[in-house]
């Protein structure tokens, strides 16, 4: 699809019920990316589906991008594919740690999976979700596996013990420590050494 019917197409959402929603419009990667704000989400994927100059019936991701050094840490980015039109939008929405993002899962009900898989991988809270809990990782894990601070060993090793014949939980009590290589060329090893 050309930008310029993206730009015509983010045009028209800028001029909808939801302009007021919408922080930008702006055609980035050869698709439409808006970027809204958290509390309307579910108006402005309401409205991406149901308009008729839009159409985006099929969400095909919803994911997260942490950028801890920001006040608004995490990025939660929503796919949405229209395939009579042919088009894609992403819809990008900025929350800190502590606000919950609300749930699309009445307006698209695969957006259940996707909010449980963020929310276990990244801690992000899914108001009104009508079944949030972890989709990959055990019930009882510690922490957010792909926050920037997770450490990469993670906080507990898991392991079978063939003497109780069960399997262990314990501490992992390997120091964490920053480590800095300087590579050159994708051919160095680490410290800039070739080979």
């Amino acid at each position: 699809m050309s930008d310029d019917s993206l730009n015509e197409l983010g045009d028209h959402i800028a001029w909808s019920p939801v302009r007021a929603d919408v922080i930008t419009a702006e055609v980035c990667g050869g698709a439409l990316m808006l970027t809204v704000q958290a509390a309307a989400i579910a108006r402005v994927l309401t409205l991406l589906r149901d308009d008729p100059r839009c159409l985006f019936e099929m969400l095909v991701d919803l994911t997260a991008v942490d950028r801890p050094a920001r006040n608004r840490r995490f990025a939660v980015v929503y796919h949405l594919l229209s395939v009579r039109v042919g088009q894609r939008v992403r819809v990008v929405l900025e929350v800190d740690e502590e606000t919950p993002v609300p749930t699309v899962t009445g307006v698209f009900s695969s957006a259940g999976w996707y909010e449980r898989e963020v929310w276990d991988m990244f801690g992000i809270v899914f108001a009104d979700h009508p079944d949030l809990r972890r989709l990959l990782t055990e019930p009882g894990f510690d922490g957010h596996p792909l926050r920037r601070d997770f450490p990469l060993s993670g906080f507990v090793e898991v392991r079978y013990d063939g003497e109780s014949r069960a399997v262990v939980h314990e501490p992992i009590t390997l120091a964490q420590q920053l480590r800095t290589f300087e590579v050159d060329s994708p051919w160095a090893g680490p410290a800039g050494g070739g080979g």
